[in-house]
């Protein structure tokens, strides 16, 4: 029998063993098997390896995936929305599967919450039947109920691939805590989600963008997405300093809405000092258990602002992507930010790449 090749997270910040298993030959009911073509390496990864997520070893990561079906199940025959599948079709799908019965499920509708949420690349555990569950291998098994989207023909994998999990992270954020047209927005952090926090207020109409971030060739990025200031961390040391700067691109006052892109604490006590008094502090990278913080909470009170959390993303949110990627202005930059490509047996340097970065997206190619 075949076997197929997956890089394996078998212990926290140690290096990921390269690993065979048997190629996947059926599809149940509802059920696909999809070649990969192309996993991106997210943020959320090296918090993995570093353990700041508690996640079943051994795991397959990566949930940021294109590739081809192989294999479809009986009874699947159409995508999230409404298209017709057929093997070969190029495809993504949500990363997470809710349960759609829980208390948040059903009465809150915060279905990102899901008491009974999976994540691929997250939440399997490969020593399991089937095995293939996550984006760093040749092949990977879905899951019915797995919402699976066929890419337009117009709209290229790197582009897909590029805006990764940030994109659809950051349209559920800005829809939570919103853009209003004109604002002046801060966004901390110009890795791949601040690059797509900055495009998302773009395209909600922001007036000006200021971003805070490095190294230099992440500042150029934020700038070609559409950022109209951008903050060297490296050249302006402090909060203080940097906080300055700000006020004066704000009339003194600072921003109607801060977003925090980072998934560092610290940046969050930098962050609640940047919105005008009355304005909107958005945290959006803080995804793993990176540690506390101490703050003052009077902060809070006394510039009257309105904090946000926003968690990942629903399938919508992922429908939203797509159609944003068929406007090419943001499909070309999105594409563009892919600076890093390794093959499937290197993938522990693409994951030190991302560790220290030295790239834009950085993916596998199996």
């Amino acid at each position: 029998m075949k076997s197929i090749t997956a890089a394996v997270l078998t212990a926290y910040e140690q290096p990921l063993e390269i690993r065979q298993y048997p190629a996947l030959t059926a599809a149940g009911p509802g059920e696909c098997v999809v070649r990969i073509e192309m996993a991106g390496i997210c943020g959320t990864d090296v918090h993995l390896w570093l353990g700041q997520l508690p996640i079943p070893l051994p795991v397959i990561m990566g949930h940021e995936t294109v590739g081809r079906i192989e294999l479809l199940g009986d009874g699947l025959v159409k995508d999230f929305r409404g298209e017709a599948l057929a093997v070969g079709d190029r495809v993504v799908w949500a990363s997470s599967i809710t349960c759609g019965e829980c208390y948040y499920c059903r009465v809150v509708r915060q279905p990102t919450r899901c008491v009974n949420r999976k994540a691929y690349g997250i939440s399997y555990c490969c020593d399991i039947d089937p095995h293939l569950r996550g984006g760093y291998a040749e092949q990977i098994h879905l899951r019915a109920g797995t919402s699976l989207f066929k890419i337009p023909d117009a709209v290229s994998t790197e582009a897909v691939v590029g805006s990764g999990c940030a994109l659809m992270t950051a349209i559920h954020g800005l829809e939570r805590c919103p853009v209003s047209w004109g604002d002046s927005v801060v966004v901390q952090g110009t890795g791949p989600v601040g690059l797509a926090a900055i495009a998302v207020a773009k395209q909600s109409g922001a007036g000006k963008i200021i971003a805070i971030g490095g190294p230099a060739h992440r500042l150029a990025m934020a700038q070609a997405f559409g950022a109209d200031v951008v903050i060297d961390i490296d050249a302006i040391k402090t909060p203080e300093a940097r906080r300055e700067l700000v006020l004066a691109q704000t009339g003194g006052f600072g921003a109607d809405l801060v977003v925090e892109c980072v998934g560092y604490p610290g940046a969050v006590n930098e962050g609640i000092e940047l919105p005008r008094d009355g304005g909107k502090y958005l945290v959006l990278g803080q995804y793993a258990n990176a540690g506390n913080i101490s703050f003052n909470p009077h902060v809070i009170t006394r510039k009257q602002l309105t904090i946000h959390g926003s968690w990942a993303f629903e399938p919508r949110h992922v429908d939203k992507a797509l159609r944003m990627l068929e406007i090419p202005h943001w499909q070309h930059l999105f594409a563009e930010e892919i600076t890093a490509r390794f093959p499937l047996e290197e993938a522990n340097a693409a994951l030190d790449t991302v560790r220290n970065w030295r790239a834009g997206k950085t993916v596998l190619v199996p």
